[in-house]
């Protein structure tokens, strides 16, 4: 039950950029990849992990600051009880003093417990502690954080992530997917009394340096060329799936958006969104022969008349 700020080497004032610094870092440091020979290293790792994970969960970070969990996100003292300076136990019986637990009064735990959990093991599905062997307790989850490219996730392409133990396996993103989104791997966690935990996969989308994200839908603002706009032309484009072909018409306004079906993001339940491509015309740097061949030429049609001016 190590201290998860003690872990990540930062202070408890660190803010969440200091703290994802932090982070980076030592996992950069202790990634199984890079230490193939050192078992110790993807412990370490593991705990490095869980770590961020905690603090990087505001709710959790606050619980754990309050002292209500513990560095495992395990509640630190069950039935509510926050301790107390003073007087012993939380449950301390006595019959004298103002120090005797509850008023100084005599207190059956049988009964009390019995109150809240039912008495005796053969109704209401076993009493506290009497109503049969309890199930033996999995061992930790171990949380992941996967960097997922923005075309990858588009298309939903195979990722393969390292687990804390030098273990390598694919994943299929699920439907949907988005910064976030999270997967269970069930029992690629810490071994336990009663089996493995889950390992728990937390999806990082990346930006893209031109594509932008638009619910399902991925936008691209195409530039063409003047003489492409009046003309019309084939032009090549990018599309998450790869380059593709497509007819621009003559006499194309800048700002028109053009649809490729199927190109965006999965969605869930099934089918994909659209790639929404806006042209944009870009005019030559040098615009000596544009300008002498537009020489005498005017265009007086009413371009901003829809804005009353």
């Amino acid at each position: 039950m190590a201290d998860p700020y003690t872990t990540l080497g930062v202070s408890r004032s660190a803010t969440e950029k200091d703290i994802k610094s932090a982070y980076r870092k030592l996992a950069k440091e202790l990634h199984p990849d890079r230490n193939k020979d050192n078992p110790q290293a993807a412990d370490r790792f593991s705990r490095v992990t869980q770590a961020y994970d905690l603090l990087s969960d505001k709710e959790k970070r606050g619980q754990f600051d309050r002292g209500e969990i513990d560095g495992d996100g395990n509640p630190t003292m069950p039935f509510g009880y926050g301790g107390g300076g003073g007087g012993g136990g939380p449950f301390r019986g006595g019959s004298g003093g103002a120090g005797g637990g509850f008023g100084g009064e005599e207190v059956d735990l049988g009964d009390l417990f019995e109150g809240l959990f039912g008495r005796g093991g053969s109704r209401g599905g076993g009493g506290f502690g009497r109503g049969g062997p309890q199930p033996r307790p999995k061992g930790a989850n171990i949380n992941y954080r996967l960097a997922v490219s923005f075309t990858d996730a588009a298309s939903r392409a195979r990722q393969r992530i390292t687990l804390a133990d030098g273990k390598t396996i694919d994943l299929s993103l699920p439907e949907g997917v988005e910064s976030g989104t999270q997967m269970r791997l069930k029992g690629k966690g810490q071994e336990g009394p009663g089996g493995a935990g889950d390992g728990i996969v937390t999806i990082d989308v990346l930006p893209h340096p031109f594509f932008t994200r638009s619910g399902d839908d991925v936008r691209l603002d195409l530039p063409i060329t003047l003489d492409e706009a009046v003309n019309g032309a084939r032009v090549k484009l990018p599309t998450v799936d790869g380059a593709v072909m497509m007819t621009v018409a003559p006499g194309t306004s800048s700002g028109k958006v053009m649809r490729l079906k199927g190109k965006g993001f999965s969605r869930k339940g099934g089918g994909r969104g659209d790639q929404l491509v806006r042209l944009e015309i870009v005019l030559p740097e040098d615009l000596t022969d544009l300008s002498g061949r537009l020489d005498g030429w005017s265009d007086s049609s009413p371009v901003r008349s829809s804005l009353g001016v």
